[in-house]
């Protein structure tokens, strides 16, 4: 099973807020997932964003690839792979 760290589109029509989610790769986007690992609010300014280090670097070493936008919030929160 294919691991993914990416976005979970919530809020309303032209203004989304999305969660940071671990899901399998199969399944759509707003979807079933496993864990919720945070969240991002790109309306904000600057745009707002939370994650549980912990959570992230555990699915980050059991194998969880992050989508591009994942990976840039993990590098401003301080995350590395």
């Amino acid at each position: 099973m294919a691991v993914k760290i990416r976005l979970r589109r919530m809020g309303q029509k032209k203004a989304p807020f999305y969660r940071i989610i671990v899901a399998d790769s199969r399944s759509p986007r707003d979807g079933r997932f496993i864990e919720e690992i945070g969240t991002y609010d790109p309306n904000t300014e600057p745009s707002t964003f939370k994650v549980n280090e912990e959570l992230a670097k555990k699915w980050l070493a059991n194998g969880a690839q992050p989508t591009e936008v994942v990976s840039k919030i993990f590098k401003l929160a301080g995350i590395s792979k």
